[in-house]
């Protein structure tokens, strides 16, 4: 239950439709050094992204030309408490954003202007001043489902950003629908959403490189955030804590096909059958025993060892969405219960036959 309890002030942001959540550089950089000859020639945009404040921008433009990308787009929404708030990064074309005003950038050429053998901001201000780049406040509120933001998508090669946390949901469909490459940032319980996890079952969505230890986001100043141990203030900058936020793509990784190796041997004893599923239970991913051939009940975090080669994803428990169980549920107790306990959050899976 310790992840539950981590993820509550996330939870809480949810209700309150509070996703003001500002990634830091070093995780972007962490987990996108991983695909950089997967953004060769690409477009990729940002669309939930103040290119003023953004470290998605901040990060993309400074390596525009040693990922190859084609262009670059980035926009921002309105209603952004830290958009417009601060002294924007560089002028744009003279222009300066105003209050809350939605911006678009299109970077199509970055070129080091500066002769200092590298490509810094400071290039990309001096180039946003000139005709082979576009910056423009939007028509609209810059909102992702805009028809504006929309037909921006629709240009787009790979989505990367990190997303509204309340519209994870609706935000992961449109993505799908418009047929486009992505990687985001989500809550890890997003996982056992029944649109999200229906997407890992058929193998068309699954989890990044850097899903390990807690990311600090930069909040508006006046984001409450009640727990102490999960926020702190450097340089006048407020910084929440969230337990497991992890990368969801579906770009192909070396990751998901690196195969597990196990030690544990099966005995009923420590791997008892549910009194409601017919699966054993699997507590702890590394000890999945080695030759046992049947359903298995594992947490959530499997998904970041997970393997298609290794194994399949048979269904979830019922707790967390009607008609997921892959068949194995007696229809009593939708939670996966051993000797009348519930157990927390599991996904079914089973060795694949070699």
């Amino acid at each position: 239950m310790a992840n539950k309890s981590l993820n509550s002030n996330l939870h809480k942001a949810n209700k309150a439709k509070k996703d003001e959540f500002y990634t830091q550089l070093i995780d972007i950089e962490k987990e996108l050094k991983h695909y950089k000859e997967q953004f060769r020639g690409k477009v990729v945009y940002c669309n939930c992204d103040d290119p003023f404040e953004s470290n998605f921008f901040k990060y993309f433009a400074a390596n525009f030309n040693a990922l190859g990308l084609k262009k670059l787009i980035t926009t921002s929404y309105t209603k952004s408490p830290i958009a417009g708030g601060q002294l924007p990064l560089f002028e744009v074309k003279g222009l300066k954003p105003k209050g809350k005003e939605p911006f678009k950038i299109e970077l199509n050429e970055v070129t080091d202007t500066d002769a200092d053998g590298a490509v810094g901001l400071t290039d990309v201000k001096w180039l946003l001043k000139n005709d082979a780049n576009i910056a423009t406040p939007l028509k609209g509120d810059g909102d992702f489902r805009s028809e504006e933001c929309i037909g921006l998508l629709e240009q787009a090669d790979i989505v990367v950003t990190n997303p509204p946390f309340s519209l994870f949901r609706e935000y992961v469909a449109q993505l799908v629908e418009h047929k486009k490459k992505f990687i985001i940032l989500g809550d890890q319980n997003a996982i056992t959403y029944k649109e999200v996890f229906r997407l890992i079952k058929e193998n068309k969505l699954w989890l990044g490189y850097d899903n390990n230890g807690t990311k600090w986001f930069q909040v508006p100043m006046s984001y409450d955030i009640p727990t102490e141990s999960r926020k702190k203030i450097e340089n006048g900058v407020k910084y929440f804590s969230m337990g497991r936020i992890v990368w969801f793509t579906n770009l192909d990784t070396t990751k998901r096909h690196e195969e597990l190796n196990f030690y544990k041997k099966y005995s009923p004893e420590e791997f008892p059958k549910y009194d409601n599923y017919d699966a054993i239970e699997v507590s702890r991913v590394l000890e999945i025993p080695k030759e046992y051939k049947g359903a298995m009940g594992v947490p959530i975090t499997f998904l970041d060892k997970y393997s298609p080669e290794q194994f399949e994803i048979i269904g979830m428990a019922e707790d967390n969405g009607k008609g997921f169980s892959g068949g194995i549920w007696d229809g009593k107790n939708p939670h996966c219960v051993i000797n009348g306990q519930n157990k927390f959050k599991r996904i079914f899976i089973k060795k694949v036959k070699k």
